[in-house]
């Protein structure tokens, strides 16, 4: 089968291109030149090739020509896009440009949503964006050697309810808390820097909460931690993350699990939405 792979940035589309040929997948690239890793043409360049090609953020146009061109009928998203490129220097082409006049709102949901809806006209079908990932997606319970203590659960508990209401309004999906107070609260600019902002303004013993949306669309914006997520709550102190079970990609899979470990901090999968 014939799959095209939207690529962003990040280590997303590298685990996903593999996994695609791996389950016998032509796939047919498409790189954002103002976000997708360079070397994600190398990964692309191995056996079995798969063709690649940069083309810029505003152009939905050649991303769907090139698709089509390629025979692709389904197509996944893989990586962010950050979405402060909405107020950057970016021209949209004729189709992007149809596509942002028709959105009430320039979120997350509203604009992948329309970018998904065109690719749906045009006969590409944006499906799962973990859908060869299933082994990486968080799992219940405590998934570190230590589990939170009572104080922590209590603030993963009251987080998980002010990281649910945020998410719901789709302003963000992380926040940062300490003794049942909010400390901070992402909106665009990712959990790494929530993280560290929540360090500068309460110190130690921070605990952070990611959720997944309420009906979290699968296709696109999935919750994503990594190395990088532990490094960043060691840097600051904080020594708690709760993420929710099947729907947050663990991106570098086990490797999150030890560097955890060796920095004392608990990683908790929570198996339902509550409240």
């Amino acid at each position: 089968m014939k799959l095209g792979l939207i690529a962003g940035n990040g280590r997303f589309p590298f685990l996903v291109l593999d996994a695609a040929r791996g389950a016998g997948h032509d796939v047919t690239v498409i790189a954002l030149k103002e976000e997708t890793f360079p070397d994600l043409a190398d990964a692309a360049a191995r056996a079995p090739a798969a063709p690649l090609h940069w083309i810029s953020l505003g152009q939905l146009g050649t991303c769907i020509s090139l698709l089509k061109n390629a025979g692709v009928t389904r197509a996944v998203m893989a990586g962010q896009v950050r979405h402060t490129k909405l107020f950057a220097d970016i021209m949209p082409d004729l189709m992007l440009g149809k596509v942002l006049m028709r959105l009430a709102a320039k979120n997350t949901d509203s604009l992948i949503s329309g970018v998904a809806d065109v690719l749906a006209e045009h006969g590409i079908e944006l499906i799962d964006s973990t859908a060869f990932l299933g082994p990486l997606l968080a799992r219940d319970g405590v998934m570190t050697r230590r589990a939170p203590d009572e104080d922590e659960q209590r603030d993963l508990e009251f987080g998980c309810s002010i990281a649910d209401a945020v998410a719901r309004l789709d302003i963000g999906q992380t926040v940062a808390v300490k003794s049942a107070a909010v400390v901070a609260v992402e909106a665009m600019e990712g959990t790494d820097a929530v993280i560290a902002r929540a360090g500068q303004l309460a110190g130690r013993g921070v605990r952070i909460v990611k959720v997944a949306k309420p009906n979290q669309d699968m296709r696109f914006d999935v919750p994503v931690v990594g190395v990088s997520t532990i490094e960043a709550m060691k840097a600051v102190g904080a020594t708690a993350l709760s993420v929710d079970a099947g729907k947050t990609l663990m991106i570098d899979g086990e490797a999150i699990m030890k560097a955890a470990d060796a920095a004392d901090i608990c990683i908790v999968g929570r198996s339902e939405r509550r409240g």
